[in-house]
């Protein structure tokens, strides 16, 4: 697709997941993805990117904000051959889903899942890594 029309298409499904979230026949998501030939700066990312950084068909990272809304920049390797790592996909709408989940080990701690686009928290987060008396 060129893309011009790529830009249109991405555009209107955007508005779509909005206007059916504004009607209540889906949740509203808290991420939505796009993807970029380049790693972004921190001030490039909304509360509401995930972007899947990719070059051709090699995924690379997934860069979105902490949820938890201390501002951090998240930056999640999908590389296959390197640990620890990610798997991303998404909907026709674009809403991410990742594993495995998500766990700050420094600066909040959050501890969450992203699924269709939404955050699901995880019990212990904003603790310490093991600090919620998990054996792990």
């Amino acid at each position: 697709m060129a893309p011009a029309l790529t830009a249109i298409v991405t555009a209107l499904k955007v508005w779509l997941v909005w206007l059916l979230a504004a009607l209540g026949l889906i949740a509203k998501p808290r991420f939505l993805a796009r993807t970029s030939e380049t790693n972004p700066a921190k001030t490039e990312i909304s509360e509401s990117d995930f972007v899947v950084v990719r070059s051709g068909d090699f995924l690379k990272w997934a860069c979105f904000r902490c949820p938890c809304g201390c501002g951090e920049k998240i930056s999640l390797s999908l590389a296959t051959n390197r640990r620890p790592s990610w798997r991303v996909s998404t909907d026709w709408f674009g809403r991410p889903t990742v594993a495995p989940s998500v766990w700050q080990r420094a600066g909040c701690y959050s501890h969450f899942w992203i699924r269709n686009g939404g955050v699901d928290w995880c019990p212990g987060t904003g603790k310490p890594y093991g600090g919620d008396g998990l054996p792990f």
